[in-house]
């Protein structure tokens, strides 16, 4: 079979990439960022307060986090609601003890029905941003125009509903189409933790003005790291530790970084998983080169305007 004469045109082929949402650069190239606290590091730790359905479309594809057995799954339904309503609230705990602030994805689905969580994580004093409707309403290329706009529209009304107004936004599994960042813009979502091309914020270009990508890495994910790779909740407290000193070495050159990380509730917020995460914290908090702060926050302090 000969292929077509065309097969290897693309007309996107060039130096850097092949989209542009936001201009290519080395970082080596760039000048280094700095913080008006001279801080190191910004840490933005992300607690991801997801509604997974029990019986999920899966289109087009299974959230990672998602049912996992054939209907009813309710072993993993249950423990995902054993999260919300159980977990997180340890994970809250050891965040106050050490006077620590956070950003909480929370899907639309989750405020009515898990309102004291939500009064929970304003009473104290962390950042709440939009995850979606629920863990299976993924945005995807496949989606409809229309309908992807409707879903971030209704997300926007229950969180005004709800008496609260996020600029920052998670995907459900963090996949988006290539509409999302102008939809989102479009409906007053300026932040977007769904991209992690940098160490830094980076601002996108959408067709209603800038949408600030900050860095949440998938590699320091602990449902990744403790329950997909099966590490010791050693090695994960270790890992992250482990980066937060390698960028604050790194900034005497490179200048201030963001290290983002994800804290699931049905995940972290285990006992036995407890002591990690108040190690992890503790670390943090004596960190002088360490500051921790909401996306939106961290954004700001990097520069990046809200519009």
């Amino acid at each position: 079979m000969t292929l077509p004469s065309d097969y290897l045109d693309y007309p996107r082929r060039r130096h850097g990439q092949d989209m542009d949402r936001y201009d290519w650069q080395m970082a080596k190239d760039r000048s280094p960022a700095k913080l008006a606290n001279g801080k190191a590091v910004a840490v933005m730790m992300v607690v991801n307060c997801e509604f997974h359905p029990i019986n999920p479309a899966n289109n087009p594809f299974r959230h990672p986090a998602g049912m996992v057995t054939p209907y009813p799954d309710l072993r993993h339904f249950t423990s995902r609601d054993y999260g919300n309503r159980v977990g997180v609230f340890r994970i809250l705990d050891a965040l106050r003890a050490e006077g620590l602030k956070a950003t909480f994805p929370v899907s639309a689905a989750l405020l009515t029905r898990a309102r004291p969580l939500i009064e929970a994580i304003i009473n104290d004093g962390h950042e709440i941003a939009g995850a979606g409707l629920h863990g299976d309403a993924i945005h995807w290329s496949g989606l409809e125009h229309d309908e992807e706009n409707r879903r971030v529209e209704a997300v926007r009304a229950a969180f005004t509903a709800a008496g609260l107004n996020p600029v920052s936004w998670m995907s459900p599994a963090r996949q988006q189409s290539f509409a999302t960042p102008d939809i989102l813009t479009a409906h007053g979502f300026t932040r977007t933790l769904d991209w992690e091309s940098d160490q830094v914020p980076v601002a996108l270009r959408t067709a209603n003005g800038p949408l600030t990508a900050l860095p949440v890495h998938n590699e320091l994910e602990d449902f990744k790291l403790l329950i997909e790779r099966h590490q010791s909740e050693a090695l994960w407290r270790d890992q992250i530790l482990e980066a937060k000193d390698f960028l604050a070495a790194e900034s005497a050159g490179r200048g201030a970084a963001v290290l983002g990380f994800t804290l699931t509730p049905f995940v972290t917020g285990q006992p036995f998983r407890i002591r990690a995460l108040r190690e992890i914290l503790c670390a943090l908090a004596g960190d002088e080169t360490v500051w921790c702060a909401g996306a939106d926050e961290i954004a700001k302090a990097f520069g990046q305007t809200d519009r």
